[in-house]
């Protein structure tokens, strides 16, 4: 079991740093308009996050402290989904990839509402 955690903390790991990656394509490919100014300095910074935090929960000091980490990568998730479906509907991102990583963030933010919700069932 403890081979099958590590690999799927792992994946997660390389998935948001991915995810990050494909993110930065997609803002330095927008037009530049005040709107996706405002819009993608939001989005970068939300999506890069959520790596981040996974990344600073691993030197996590307790699991209190391990699940907070968890929680704020969740969160990020959540805001980033919000703001690639901000793009898509306004048409800065049309055509441009935008579904893909809407999707690719809907399972990253299903993967740690997963991961949340067991270490809340978890005793302190």
């Amino acid at each position: 079991m403890q081979n099958y955690n590590s690999k799927y903390k792992s994946d997660l790991k390389d998935r948001c740093f991915k995810f990050s990656l494909a993110t930065m394509t997609l803002v330095d490919s927008l037009p530049q308009k005040r709107s996706a100014w405002v819009i993608t300095d939001q989005l970068l910074r939300s999506a890069m996050s959520i790596g981040a935090n996974l990344i600073e929960g691993g030197a996590a000091s307790s699991r209190l402290e391990y699940k907070k980490f968890y929680e704020i990568a969740l969160k990020s998730a959540n805001e980033t989904r919000y703001w690639l479906l901000l793009l898509r509907d306004s048409g800065l991102a049309a055509g441009k990839g935008t579904q893909t990583l809407i999707d690719e963030v809907s399972e990253i933010a299903s993967m740690l509402a997963a991961g949340v919700m067991k270490l809340k069932s978890k005793n302190f």
